[in-house]
Parts: C-alpha cells; structure tokens; sequence
C-alpha cells in the first residue's frame, strides 16, 4: 500500500499555470534540461529518442573509472603501457591526446586526456589497461548503466566511435549519467572536469566544453560530433548551491552548438528559480514501520532539498510523502525509504529521496506480541 501525507498547497493561486511556465525554444532537435537541486525538468524534446553519443560516449568511460579509482580497485598513479596495435589503430584518428607507441602513461593523466581532450585514443587505452581489453570494459560501462537506470542506452566501444548503432543513447539518459557522475565521485568530478586545458607531448588543448569561460559556475561536462550523430554537448554548470544539466544533440555546425549551449543553459538559470523546502537532516515527517522495534521511522532530507518554480512570477504547489508501506524492518539509517513529491501548478511533479532518519530493528517475540495488540485496537 502507497501511504501519502499531504501537507497545505501554499502561496497565491492567482497566476494561471500557463502563464507560470517560462518556454523556450531550443535550436536543437534534440534537448533536454534538469534542475538537479529539485529534480524538474525544465525542458525536453525528443528526450527519449535513440540517438548516437560520439564522444559524449566518455562519460561512461569515466564514471566507470571513477569507480574503480573509490572503491580501491585502481590507483591514480597506475601507469598503463600504450600497446603498438591501439597506438596504430587510434593515433591521431579524430580527438586525440597524442599518445607515443609504448608509451607508460598514468590513469590520473590518461582521465585528463579523456575528460580535458576527448582523447579517442586516451579512452581505448584507459578501457585496455583497467580491464584487459576493451570489450571487457564496455561489459563494465553496460552493466554501470543499467545499475543507474539509463533504461534505454547501450555501449559498444569505450569512445563514442561509429559502430553501426550498436552504441545508442538518450538525452535523458545522457543526463541521468552526469547526475550520477556527480552524486558518486564528487571529489574526482572536481579533480578533473572543468580543467581549461591539458597538455600532452608538449601540446597545449583547450578544453571544447562550450560554457566555459562564458556561463559562470560550469564544469562539466562533454561534447561530441561525428559525421552521423551531428553536433552534441551535455554539459552542467552550479550557481548559488543550483545545478543544472543540459544535453543537446543534433547541431549541424560547431559555432550552433556553443550558441546554443550557453543560450540554454543561460535560460535555465534566468526563466526558472529555486525556493528552499527542508535542509539537510530536517525531519519532513514519519512512516509506519512493520514489525520493528520501533513502531514508526523520522523521514529527513538527505541533501538541502528545493522546488523550481518559475523566476519572478510565483507559483503554487503541494507536498506530499510517498512510501511503499508499512515499512518492513529492518531499517538501515540513511536508507532511502520515501520520497517528497511536489506538485506545482502546471501539474508536473518533482520528486526527492527522504531517508530514514535512525536505525529501526527488528521487533523481539514480546514486541512483536505488543505490536499485534496494538494493531488490532488502533
């Protein structure tokens, strides 16, 4: 049984819904925005069509060696060996990091190549040397994205090079990977997205992420072009503890995709704006728990959790507490358990994870007694 405990809509009704939403009409054909300090999405078009990554690609390749990296698996400082046959096959073949045949470099340095260059040939030999060959680490970046609900995305080669539609992907998907980047490894993320340039072989490359420089507080994330997939970026950006993720896909030319790409996310932060809810350990409310040695558990915030409302104009909306319930014990402190869904007037929903706020075990025979007792008379 769903269990819901609504709270009072508040603010003024007087602003129609309509009116309430900013639009926006995005260059791209395909383009999608989220605000991840609420979980709205601001925009979407196309979200959910299949398309190519090129190296957009990478993103995974990373996520998935940042994994290695905090779970102890791999060290920074590991050097990998640039085998003759990738050295060949990749040298110098679209974006490149310059790697020399038999060459020993380091993850930390092959990650800059990757994230700061877009290296094609940095990510085959970062997928060789992590896994043993590359195949082996798509098998990795696969089973990562179903692990983090990209439903409808498949990889086959660690770089985003055209393999005949055996690597697709979604917008929405593409963001659901960058949440995930930054959720997971923030530490890495901040290590080594966001770099103006990397130097390799004495040469200097400027990162190509197009909000640099020109959108305060971005970072983030990758760009990709090949001759099928056109002109993408997905890219995020912070400002005042909010941020945002854009994916734009399909661009025809290099210049329309930087335009667009600051023109968005520019948008993103200006038409829409952010309301405080509950700060992060508040108590946003209680949940039945079934048979435990407590009859009930605090749901709290696990981050400082906000509604994106639309700037400058208001806007009404209502909370709710949702929970597949009552919740079996036991229950593990910190353990996501319930969400905090709020309606705003257009009649979208944002939804936010709450936690369980202490350790609930499982009830005793006595307990266990006293429950049934308890239950039967309530």
């Amino acid at each position: 049984m769903r269990h819901i405990l609504s709270f009072a809509a508040v603010l003024s009704l007087a602003i129609p819904a309509s009116a309430a939403t900013p639009t926006y009409d995005s260059a791209a054909p395909i383009a999608y925005m989220v605000d991840l300090s609420s979980g709205a999405v601001l925009y979407s078009r196309g979200a959910d069509k299949r398309i190519p990554p090129a190296s957009m690609a990478k993103m995974m390749t990373v996520l998935v060696t940042f994994d290695l990296i905090d779970g102890g698996k791999v060290s920074k400082s590991k050097k990998i060996r640039v085998r003759e046959d990738t050295w060949r096959e990749w040298n110098n073949r679209g974006s490149s990091m310059f790697l020399g045949v038999n060459e020993d470099v380091t993850v930390r340095q092959l990650l800059h190549g990757v994230v700061t260059l877009s290296g094609n040939d940095a990510s085959v030999v970062l997928a060789e040397g992590l896994a043993g060959s590359e195949q082996a680490f798509v098998g990795l970046m696969n089973q990562k994205a179903r692990a983090i609900g990209m439903k409808n995305s498949h990889f086959g080669n660690a770089n985003g090079w055209p393999d005949e539609g055996v690597t697709y992907v979604t917008a929405r998907d593409l963001a659901t990977l960058a949440k995930a980047t930054f959720d997971e490894h923030p530490a890495l993320y901040n290590e080594f997205y966001g770099q103006h340039e990397f130097t390799w072989q004495g040469i200097k490359q400027p990162n190509r992420n197009p909000l640099i420089g020109k959108v305060q507080g971005s970072d983030g994330l990758k760009t990709g072009h090949t001759d099928e997939a056109g002109y993408g970026f997905t890219g995020s950006a912070e400002q005042n503890g909010r941020r945002l993720v854009e994916v734009v896909a399909g661009l025809d030319t290099y210049n329309n995709r930087i335009k667009e790409s600051v023109s968005f996310m520019e948008w993103g932060f200006g038409a829409w704006t952010t309301k405080p809810l509950f700060s992060k350990g508040a108590e946003v409310a209680e949940a039945k728990v079934q048979q435990g040695g407590s009859r009930s558990v605090s749901l709290v915030a696990p981050r400082n959790l906000a509604v994106t409302l639309p700037a400058n104009q208001g806007g009404d909306y209502k909370l709710a507490v949702q929970y597949q319930g009552p919740i079996a014990a036991p229950v593990a402190k910190g353990a996501k358990v319930a969400e905090l869904v709020v309606t705003t007037a257009d009649g979208s929903t944002q939804r936010m994870p709450l936690v369980a706020g202490e350790k609930v075990g499982e009830a005793g025979i006595f307990a266990r007694i006293r429950n049934g007792f308890l239950a039967l008379f309530a």
